[in-house]
């Protein structure tokens, strides 16, 4: 054999089996680690909740039929040298559509990136394959090493597909932390649903009303939802206005932990309301529902009138509870509720004292997020 052929030949094989190596490990990652919330409920909604999505096989079979596909372009555009990794280009758009799903008002999926145009980008890549395919013949780098130019080149173009991956698919950090959250809730596991996105600071109402689920399913709503970030108002604590799309929990499993189906669209304070009337089990459930909602508002009048009707008013209350009637306490000259808690009223005359100490609102929040985020003055204050 011709020395220069064989070391040309084992520099092919070098740079097949690093791209073949680089997108594996991508694929996987991408499908397995970032990906899988988003396949489950894609295949949870297309099957009706028939079928489910199983993480690890998934992963496994897309990403087997994905490399069966660039062989096959491999195969038919002959690309080597310093354009090879050309040929993972349609399994990288694929893999990027995969994921390209969002939802639809109607409560099933869409895609952002429409066929048309995977079908005009895939026509772009024949017309540079056939251009490279061409100047291949003049790339002479024959070097088999892991730093040679062909390598870098296979591995930059590599690199520039995943960041199109990246850029096709869904992303969304918030979605993503829905999505786990749904799934959490629907295999009972409420920890994983407090968990999904809990230090992040970016929310929706669809997030928070998933976290108020939980932490009321836990008994907690009093007592750490602002420990969360908050957005949105009562409108959006439940899903009684077909305003709210839950895509893997149902939403008949709410209403059977409250205690009632709604009879028609109705604002959640209202749905509230009427379920507090009747003789629930769950009337713990829904009046912190109802004192959270108020809360939400920032209409701690009401919150006042009502939290003295259903709680003693002593150092038993769930935090925020007591955090709300201190704020409220200091705000009103003469309080229809009245809690006292020295240390506490203590706490908020410091959380007064480093609010008047930085007079810059920006500044000021940022100084206030560092020591009181989680508190019910902050949210008041600053959300």
């Amino acid at each position: 054999m011709n020395y220069r052929k064989k070391k040309q030949d084992d520099s092919a094989t070098t740079v097949r089996m690093v791209c073949a190596i680089v997108f594996i490990l991508f694929s996987w990652c991408w499908l397995f680690f970032f990906q899988y919330d988003l396949l489950i409920m894609a295949q949870h909604v297309l099957s009706h909740g028939l079928t489910h999505y199983n993480r690890l096989i998934g992963a496994i079979v897309i990403t087997v039929v994905l490399l069966l596909l660039q062989n096959a372009v491999f195969k038919v555009t002959r690309l080597s040298k310093s354009f090879y990794a050309l040929t993972f280009f349609p399994s990288m758009l694929a893999l990027g559509m995969l994921t390209n799903i969002i939802p639809d008002p109607d409560g099933g999926i869409t895609h952002e990136f429409p066929g048309w145009m995977g079908l005009v980008v895939l026509i772009a890549w024949g017309a540079v394959s056939y251009v490279v395919n061409k100047l291949q013949e003049l790339d002479d780098a024959p070097n088999p090493n892991l730093f040679s130019r062909t390598m870098w080149m296979n591995l930059l173009i590599m690199v520039f597909m995943m960041m199109s991956v990246a850029g096709i698919g869904n992303t969304n950090a918030v979605f993503h932390y829905r999505m786990r959250a749904e799934r959490s809730l629907l295999d009972g596991d409420i920890e994983g649903a407090l968990a999904a996105g809990n230090k992040s600071l970016e929310c929706d109402e669809n997030l928070v009303m998933l976290r108020m689920h939980a932490l009321a399913r836990q008994g907690t709503l009093g007592e750490k939802l602002f420990e969360y970030k908050v957005c949105g108002s009562s409108k959006t604590i439940l899903p009684t206005d077909s305003s709210s799309v839950l895509m893997l929990y149902p939403k008949d499993s709410i209403y059977k932990f409250i205690g009632a189906v709604p009879a028609y669209n109705m604002e959640p304070m209202h749905y509230l309301k009427l379920v507090q009337r009747r003789d629930s089990v769950q009337r713990k459930v829904v009046t912190d529902y109802l004192l959270s909602g108020y809360l939400i508002d920032k209409e701690i009048d009401t919150f006042a009138r009502e939290v003295k009707k259903h709680y003693a008013l002593n150092d038993s209350l769930p935090k925020h509870y007591r955090e709300a009637l201190v704020l409220y306490d200091h705000l009103r000259s003469k309080p229809v509720a009245v809690y006292r808690n020295a240390v506490m009223d203590e706490d908020y005359d410091n959380f007064r004292e480093l609010r008047n100490k930085y007079p810059q609102k920006m500044e000021q929040k940022g100084k206030m997020a560092e020591q009181y985020f989680g508190t019910y003055w902050y949210y008041y204050w600053y959300e």
